[in-house]
C-alpha cells in the first residue's frame, strides 16, 4: 500500500511537470492516468477485501471467546458429574456390602432350617421303611394286574361292541321298518284323501309362495313371514302380529319351486280333458303375487298354459293311430265386466254368454274365435296374438298389472276309429286379475274403473264360493261375468284346481292371510263327482279307452257342446298369422309381481 501511495505521488508530480511537454508526452500522460485509474480501482478493491478480512477476524475472535466459555462450562459440568458419579459409586458399594451381609445371614438361617428338616426326614425315612416294603408289595400286585389289563379290556370292549352293534342293528331295522310304514301310510293317506276329494267333488287347492326379489330386501317391511313344514308339504305357517297361523292345503310350493315342479302336480288333471272331463285351473291371489308368471311364464321357462298344451300334444301323439284328436284353442278376457275376444279381428267387440239351445245346460260364447293348434309354433302364435290384445297397465303396485281376467279355453275332441268312441273335454286355464286398494295402487281415471270392476268380480266369486260351501239352493253365478263364465268349472261335472299365490313379505301379511283363508274355504267346497262327456257308437272293451288313471275312468255319456260356437271354428292357424310384440313376464316378476293388495272377496 505504501508503494502504491508513493507511485501515486510520483505520478502527480510527473503530471504537473509534463503538462507543457509535447503531444507524445501527453500521450504518455494519458496512459499513466489510465494506469493510475486502474491502480485506484485495485486500491479500492484491496481496501474492501481488507475490511472483509478484518470483519472475519473479529467474528473469529468472538467465536473463539464463546467456545472458550463453553469449554469452561463443560469442564465445570464434567467435574460436577464426576463428583456425583463418585458419590453414587460409593453409595452402591455400601449397598452391595449391606445386601451381601443380609444374604449371608439369611443363607445361614436357611441352612440351619435345612439341616433341621434333613434330620426330620431321616427320622421319617426310618419310620417309613416298613410302609415302603408294604407299598412295594402292593405295587408288584398292581403291576401284575396292569399287565393283564389290556387283555381283559380288549375282551370287554369286544363283547360291548358286539352287544352295541346288535342293538344298533335291531334299532336301525326297527327305524327303517317304521319309516317305510310311515311313508306308505302317508302315501296311502294322500291317495285316500285325493280319492275322497275326487268322489266328493272338492276343489283341489295348491299354494305357491313367490320369492323375495333383490329390490324388496332393502325395504323396512321386507321381513319374510312365511315358513314351511319340512315333513309335510301341505302345511304352511304364517306369522301375523306375533301369532303363528297354520294353513293346510293340498300342497304348498316353497319359494324355490320351479315351473316344472308346479306343473308336475297338475299334469294329471290336464290329461283328464283327453278322457272327456271338464277341467279348470285358475290362479288366485293378491296383486303382485305371481299369478301371471305361474300361468304364462316366460319363453325360456313357460308356465302352466304352454306346458299343458305341450303335454296334450305328446299324449295325443302317443294314442295314435287308434285315437284321432282335434285340439282347438280360444282366448277371452273379462275387462270391465265385458267379454273380449282376444283372438278375433276386432278385440273390442263385446261378446255375451248364452245357454246352448239344445237343452244340455252348457254355456257358450257366440262369435268367440277358435284356432286349431297342432304344434308348439301354433301355440306361440296364438299366445302372441292374445297377449297383444290383453289389457295391462302400470300402477304404483306393478309396472305391468293385469287389468282383466284372462281365460285360455282348450277343447279336445277325440274319436276312436276302431271302437267308435267319441270324447270331448274342455280345459279352462284362468289367470285372475288381483284385487287392489285404490289408495295403495294409485289408480285414477280408467285405471280406477278397472280396479272397481276387478274387485267387484272377485267379490262375486267369493259370494259363489260361500254359497257352494253352505250348499245354498241358489248360487249367484250371474252376479258377474267371471262367475257366470266359470259356472261349468264350479258345478258338478268338472275337475277344478285353484292355485293360490302368496307374497312372503310382512307388508302384505293382511292380503296373504285373506288369500289363504279364502283358499281354505274353497278347499271345503263340494261340487259333486266329476263326469266325462263321451259318445259311444258301439259297445267295446274298456281297454281301448284313453284313460290315464283308473280312479278317474269316466263312464260314457253324450258329448256336450263346446263353450264357443266360433265363426272360425275348425280353422287351422295360418302360417302368416300376426306375431305382434307381446307382454312377457320374467322370472323376477314372480318376485316383484303385481304388488300385493287385499282381496275384497275374503274380507
Amino acid at each position: 500500500l505504501n508503494n502504491i501511495r508513493h507511485d501515486l505521488i510520483f505520478l502527480q508530480y510527473v503530471t504537473k511537470t509534463v503538462e507543457v511537454e509535447s503531444a507524445q508526452c501527453k500521450q504518455a500522460l494519458m496512459e499513466a492516468q489510465g494506469r493510475n485509474q486502474a491502480l485506484q480501482e485495485q486500491l479500492s478493491v484491496q481496501r474492501q477485501l481488507l475490511r472483509e478480512l478484518e470483519q472475519q477476524l473479529h467474528e473469529s475472535q468472538r467465536s473463539s471467546s464463546q467456545l472458550r466459555q463453553q469449554i469452561l462450562v463443560y469442564e465445570g459440568e464434567m467435574e460436577r458429574a464426576q463428583g456425583q458419579l463418585e458419590a453414587e459409586m460409593q453409595s452402591l458399594e455400601e449397598e452391595k456390602n449391606r445386601v451381601i451381609e443380609e444374604a449371608f445371614i439369611r443363607a445361614e438361617s436357611e441352612m440351619k432350617a435345612v439341616h433341621e428338616n434333613l434330620a426330620g426326614v431321616r427320622m421319617n425315612l426310618l419310620t417309613l421303611q416298613p410302609a415302603l416294603r408294604t407299598l412295594t408289595c402292593d405295587y408288584n400286585c398292581l403291576k401284575r394286574q396292569v399287565q393283564d389289563f389290556p387283555y381283559m379290556l380288549e375282551k370287554a370292549i369286544t363283547e360291548a361292541k358286539q352287544e352295541i352293534c346288535q342293538v344298533i342293528g335291531e334299532v336301525s331295522s326297527a327305524n327303517q321298518e317304521l319309516l317305510r310304514k310311515y311313508k306308505r301310510e302317508m302315501n296311502l293317506r294322500k291317495k285316500c284323501h285325493n280319492e275322497l276329494v275326487r268322489l266328493k267333488g272338492n276343489i283341489r287347492v295348491l299354494c305357491r309362495v313367490r320369492p323375495v326379489c333383490a329390490g324388496e330386501t332393502d325395504a323396512a317391511d321386507a321381513k319374510n313371514i312365511v315358513t314351511f313344514d319340512p315333513d309335510d308339504d301341505a302345511v304352511l305357517y304364517l306369522s301375523n302380529k306375533g301369532k303363528l297361523m297354520t294353513f293346510e292345503l293340498d300342497k304348498v310350493f316353497p319359494t324355490q319351486a320351479t315351473q316344472g315342479e308346479v306343473f308336475q302336480e297338475v299334469q294329471s288333471l290336464v290329461t283328464s280333458c283327453i278322457d272327456g272331463f271338464n277341467v279348470c285351473i285358475f290362479a288366485y291371489g293378491q296383486t303382485g303375487s305371481g299369478k301371471t308368471y305361474t300361468m304364462e311364464g316366460v319363453p325360456e321357462d313357460p308356465g302352466i298354459n304352454q306346458r299343458a298344451l305341450r303335454l296334450l300334444f305328446s299324449e295325443v301323439l302317443e294314442k295314435k293311430p287308434d285315437w284321432d284328436y282335434k285340439i282347438t284353442v280360444s282366448m277371452v278376457e273379462i275387462y270391465n265386466e265385458t267379454l273380449r275376444n282376444l283372438l278375433g279381428d276386432n278385440p273390442n267387440e263385446k261378446l255375451d254368454i248364452k245357454m246352448c239351445p239344445d237343452g244340455s245346460g252348457q254355456l257358450y260364447v257366440p262369435g268367440l274365435t277358435e284356432f286349431t293348434v297342432e304344434s308348439v309354433e301354433d301355440i306361440n302364435k296364438v299366445f302372441d296374438l292374445g297377449h297383444m290384445n290383453r289389457a295391462t297397465a302400470c300402477t304404483n303396485l306393478n309396472e305391468h298389472s293385469s287389468r282383466s281376467h284372462a281365460l285360455l279355453i282348450v277343447t279336445v275332441a277325440g274319436f276312436n276309429s276302431s271302437t267308435g268312441h267319441r270324447t270331448s273335454g274342455k280345459l279352462n286355464l284362468v289367470d285372475l286379475a288381483g284385487s287392489e286398494r285404490i289408495a295403495k295402487s294409485g289408480a285414477e281415471g280408467s285405471r280406477l274403473r278397472e280396479a272397481q270392476c276387478i274387485n267387484k268380480s272377485l267379490s262375486a266369486l267369493g259370494d259363489v264360493i260361500n254359497a257352494l260351501r253352505s250348499k245354498h239352493s241358489h248360487v249367484p253365478f250371474r252376479n258377474s261375468r267371471l262367475t257366470y263364465l266359470l259356472q261349468d268349472s264350479l258345478s258338478g261335472d268338472s275337475k277344478t284346481l285353484m292355485m293360490v299365490q302368496v307374497s312372503p313379505l310382512e307388508s302384505n301379511v293382511s292380503e296373504s292371510v285373506c288369500s289363504l283363508k279364502f283358499a281354505q274355504r274353497v278347499r271345503s267346497v263340494e261340487i259333486g263327482p266329476s263326469s266325462s262327456s263321451r259318445r259311444q257308437a258301439e259297445t267295446s272293451s274298456t281297454s281301448s279307452s284313453p284313460t290315464h288313471d283308473s280312479l278317474d275312468s269316466p263312464p260314457v255319456t253324450p258329448v256336450p257342446l263346446p263353450i264357443s260356437r266360433a265363426s272360425s271354428a275348425g280353422s287351422t292357424l295360418s302360417s302368416n298369422s300376426k306375431t305382434p310384440t307381446t307382454r312377457r313376464r320374467s322370472h323376477s316378476q314372480l318376485s316383484t309381481g303385481e304388488q300385493t293388495e287385499k282381496q275384497p272377496t275374503v274380507t
